[in-house]
């Protein structure tokens, strides 16, 4: 029974990364920074309510490294920034979205609000702060656009997916608990 649960631990969170990583690679082609981060932030999201925090913590932490990798990811100082906020992203989910509430999805909700406020100012004074002094040669200009890719719109990105997420819950818990 053990080796079971292993096995299935391993492929759900290998389908969540999976997952994750092709539909980055997919939206990429858009140029649409709304659309994948908030599919990342969903999916992310959705493995940990779904199947735990390690698997959440994992999601987070090879989503970023696996395109990176091949080629279509962040810059390098980038990516420890990203798995920071997205560790954050899924353990508050974890701690606070599984509450029992008497009203329902607001333990949800709670938890979009701190955990998308969260990650945004990880992700924006990590970048900022942190990770843009240490990549040598970039311009001015160049600051300014990462800055601006890793400010709002992170908390909009983390916004959209955890509502997405929400949305998606029920339904998804209902189809895993049929199959048991």
């Amino acid at each position: 029974m053990i080796v079971h649960k292993k096995v299935l631990w391993i492929t759900r969170t290998a389908l969540f990364i999976a997952i994750t990583v092709a539909l980055q690679a997919l939206t990429l082609q858009f140029g649409n920074q709304l659309l994948t981060g908030s599919i990342v932030n969903m999916i992310l999201i959705l493995a940990v309510m779904i199947c735990g925090l390690p698997t959440g913590l994992t999601v987070g932490v090879i989503t970023p490294v696996l395109p990176t990798l091949l080629g279509f990811g962040p810059l390098w100082p980038i990516v420890p920034i990203i798995i920071i906020g997205n560790m954050a992203l899924a353990s508050i989910w974890h701690f606070i979205g599984k509450i029992a509430i008497p009203i329902e999805n607001i333990s949800y909700i709670i938890a979009l609000i701190i955990a998308a406020l969260i990650k945004f100012l990880i992700l924006y004074f990590g970048v900022a702060l942190i990770a843009l002094p240490l990549i040598p040669g970039l311009s001015d200009m160049q600051i300014t656009t990462i800055t601006g890719l890793f400010s709002y719109p992170q908390l909009i990105t983390a916004s959209i997916g955890g509502g997405l997420a929400i949305i998606l819950l029920p339904a998804l818990k209902r189809a895993i608990l049929r199959d048991k």
